[in-house]
């Protein structure tokens, strides 16, 4: 098992050694708070480090039309095996680093969550760089944002939310706004932000 959380064995290993703390076992109640609320129109979306896909597939029965990413092949099989008929998700197992080119510019909302925490903070310019690239003019990031204030080391590294926000503005995007949510799980309520930008 290599330690390099930049690598898809990595996480690979992660899945198969279980348990997974980043997931929650069901859809994430803010995302579906927000799903429900009318607040945004149905679009094309894509999910960054969608794991099992829970949230991609929520916003997907509500009419998106969603492109989940995960390049750890145990997560890309049970999105596809959890496929529903009536609400499909496209599966894309690819490193969000290196996404096709065809994506760029095309999409109406990139949905985050746990993933920018997950990755080396060394990579979070190249990350605000594919989340800009991949927004077309009006798109939005919906991120939920953490965990704020995590102890050194990682995976999952620390999020501050003021950071993510400058990086994406430097790229082109504003905020609309920001909440800590009061419907976060219990074990990450406070330590998570919810934000929302739009690309102009």
């Amino acid at each position: 098992m290599t330690d390099d959380p930049n690598t898809p064995d990595f996480w690979e290993s992660n899945y198969r050694a279980g348990p997974r703390r980043w997931e929650l076992g069901g859809a994430t109640p803010v995302f579906q708070r927000l799903a429900e609320s009318g607040e945004f129109a149905p679009g094309r979306m894509i999910v960054p480090g969608a794991g099992l896909g829970d949230d991609a597939r929520l916003f997907a029965r509500h009419g998106f039309q969603v492109t989940a990413v995960d390049f750890a092949p145990t997560a890309a099989q049970a999105m596809r095996a959890r496929q529903a008929p009536a609400a499909p998700i496209v599966v894309l197992q690819a490193d969000w680093f290196n996404l096709p080119a065809v994506l760029r510019g095309v999409f109406d909302y990139v949905l985050e969550y746990v993933f920018v925490g997950a990755i080396d903070p060394a990579r979070r310019e190249a990350y605000a760089d594919v989340v800009a690239g991949l927004l077309r003019p009006g798109g939005r990031f919906i991120g939920l944002l953490g965990p704020i204030g995590a102890p050194p080391g990682g995976p999952p590294f620390a999020v501050q939310p003021d950071d993510i926000i400058a990086l994406l503005a430097a790229r082109g995007l504003s905020l609309l706004r920001r909440e800590w949510p009061p419907d976060s799980v219990p074990q990450r309520r406070g330590v998570e932000e919810l934000v929302v930008m739009v690309k102009r």
